[in-house]
């Protein structure tokens, strides 16, 4: 089992910006992090020297876009306690005496408001 929002996340991400999703484990909807520019996306580099460093400058800023969009994913995805798949707000629950997945209340025959609402 996937224990880190990290590992979820699919990168999405082109020569020019980046972006990554996850898909709902429940339900199956796909939330996609915002999409961030690459700083140098519309030049094209005039040396190999200026080529290396674009190249350089874009691992830096997909490294920050992903470390980005790991904290907006843990604020949109809760990990069920029960069964441990990681759910939209609109799959996960706050019952009565323990917070869970849609899919774990019906089969317990719990209920509870999703934290989406």
């Amino acid at each position: 089992m996937k224990q880190n929002i990290d590992e979820y996340l699919e990168d999405c991400s082109t020569q020019k910006e980046f972006q990554y999703q996850i898909r709902c484990e429940s339900c199956g909807k796909i939330w996609k992090s915002k999409s961030r520019l690459f700083s140098q996306a519309c030049i094209t580099p005039s040396t190999e020297g200026k080529r290396i460093i674009y190249q350089t400058l874009y691992q830096k800023e997909k490294a920050e876009a992903f470390s980005l969009a790991a904290k907006e994913a843990k604020e949109v995805f809760s990990r069920c306690p029960i069964c441990g798949h990681l759910v939209c707000d609109n799959c996960f629950l706050l019952c009565e005496e323990i917070e869970m997945c849609r899919d774990c209340a019906a089969r317990l025959n719990e209920t509870g408001t999703p934290v989406g609402m």
